[in-house]
């Protein structure tokens, strides 16, 4: 059987995992239920984390023609003030989500990923050998053969459920509605730019383009009579007008009208024999700040590189369980976040006391930091063993590193996903020798010590974590065990 990983599902999650998964040389298939891209698209931005992702790939420089950076944050709808956080980090990046999955579409399929539309998954067979994914298609029904299988597809997963992984948790009750609407200057929507609150009702306008505005109202609550027949204006002004005073659609026009919900679910499991869950398939919760595209790109990102050294064979022993092991606890983190700005919302009049103290304290430099960190999902940091470096677990910052052949960033030397020793030593040279039996997975940039990395040395996975970093009086031994641990056996002489 080829070395080859079935994605399923074409989002962001899916498409990221195919981007990571051809870098590092690995036959990557995508199937995708619908025949064409998407047309509407929810999401509207991307926080730090998954601008950092994508900017070690080299995605970034895609996509941004298509958006702009924002530099604002917010925590339950309460301002935040990233610029004011004492380390190196990216800023939110406005962009709709259709031209994150075109730009990442466009790099995958340049390095070598397929992409199957028109594919609808209906059989799923396991062995010890590998999987047969079976998709029915307007021709009829066709087979792919895979090493792995990773669910990629959604909420409902339709993997997920066929891998039999309990997906735990509650649907609130809840309405909501949200649209792009072609609105012009002198529209109804376009005087009403903002954030609003109302009891039991929150609504915000924003411009997503030119002439173009979106409306996203939430009622806590309270459900539509039927959650899948598709949305009218009529129903909009019905439940929002009598609440707003107004019709907010006066003078606009809908380019695309969607209902959205409030559900709370985690997967049990992140892995049930060949077949893993990624992105909504495995987490999904109310969505505020970004923090489900951020938590399911990072998934894809985690998963992708660990797959690629398991088929090339220099995977050390587990490595593939540390993916529910690493990943599982941020999932719970973020619906525990989303959870907790949720009730910040609503009732509105029965959190004001709670609100305005919180407002308060976001005042204190710490307690902004620790709120912009936890909103942009870069506060996350993997387990690291006692006594270890404080920087091991974490997404190592974007540092400008001075090297002998000139300046480059941290994101620069991890464009080919592979693991990274940076030698920041006053006399480079020992930790390279260490590292030398790893040459084939793990690249060496010996540069000049930098405030912006507080240490001497550091080694990085090819997700950007940390997995060990050194001090001035480090034992080069560590290394060796840290290398052994996360980059397998080193090739013999």
């Amino acid at each position: 059987m080829p070395n080859t990983v079935a994605i399923v599902g074409a989002g962001p999650v899916g498409l990221t995992l195919a981007c990571e998964l051809a870098v590092a040389g690995v036959d990557a298939v995508v199937l995708e239920k619908l025949t064409q891209p998407r047309t509407t698209s929810p999401g509207a931005g991307i926080n730090p984390a998954v601008v950092e992702l994508f900017t070690q790939r080299g995605i970034m420089d895609l996509l941004a023609q298509d958006g702009f950076t924002w530099n604002g944050a917010h925590f339950a709808q309460l301002p935040l003030d990233p610029t004011q956080l004492p380390e190196k980090r990216a800023f939110n990046f406005i962009v709709s989500h259709m031209k994150v999955e075109q730009r990442l579409e466009e790099f995958a399929v340049a390095h070598g990923a397929r992409i199957e539309r028109g594919h609808e998954v209906v059989g799923l067979e396991q062995s010890a050998g590998g999987v047969v994914v079976r998709t029915r298609t307007a021709d009829g029904e066709r087979e792919f053969a895979a090493d792995y299988v990773v669910a990629c597809d959604g909420t409902r997963s339709t993997v997920r459920a066929m891998a039999g992984i309990e997906f735990a948790g509650v649907d609130e009750p809840f309405y909501g509605l949200i649209g792009d609407f072609a609105a012009g200057p002198e529209s109804t929507l376009a005087k009403n730019i903002g954030v609003h609150a109302h009891p039991g009702l929150i609504y915000s306008i924003h411009p997503t383009g030119p002439g173009r505005i979106r409306l996203t109202a939430g009622q806590f609550l309270n459900s539509p009579a039927d959650p899948e027949a598709a949305p009218t204006l009529d129903e909009l002004q019905a439940w929002l007008g009598p609440v707003t005073g107004q019709d907010l659609t006066t003078g606009a026009e809908p380019v695309w009208f969607d209902r959205w919900f409030y559900v709370t679910r985690q997967a049990v499991q992140y892995r049930s024999g060949r077949v893993f869950v990624a992105g909504d398939a495995a987490h999904v919760h109310f969505p505020l700040g970004g923090q489900a595209v951020s938590t399911g790109v990072e998934d894809a990102v985690n998963l992708g590189w660990k797959l690629a050294a398991t088929l090339h064979g220099w995977a050390p022993e587990g490595l593939l369980d540390t993916y529910h092991a690493e990943r599982h606890p941020v999932g719970a983190r973020a619906l525990l976040t989303t959870h907790a700005q949720a009730a910040l919302l609503h009732p509105i009049g029965g959190v004001d006391g709670a609100r305005a103290i919180l407002s308060d304290l976001i005042k204190i430099p710490e307690v902004n930091a620790y709120f912009v960190r936890l909103a942009g999902g870069t506060d996350v940091h993997y387990g690291a063993a006692e006594g270890a470096h404080p920087l091991t677990g974490s997404r190592a910052v974007n540092a400008t590193l001075v090297t002998g052949e000139g300046e480059t960033e941290v994101a620069t030397a991890l464009r080919a996903a592979r693991g990274v020793l940076l030698d920041l030593s006053a006399e480079p040279g020992g930790y390279a020798a260490t590292a030398a039996g790893w040459s084939d997975r793990v690249d060496t940039v010996a540069a000049k010590p930098t405030a912006e990395i507080d240490a001497s040395a550091v080694l990085l996975r090819p997700d950007g974590r940390v997995a060990w970093a050194a001090g001035a009086d480090a034992d080069p031994s560590g290394l060796d065990a840290a290398l052994r641990a996360w980059f397998g056996a080193p090739t013999a002489a």
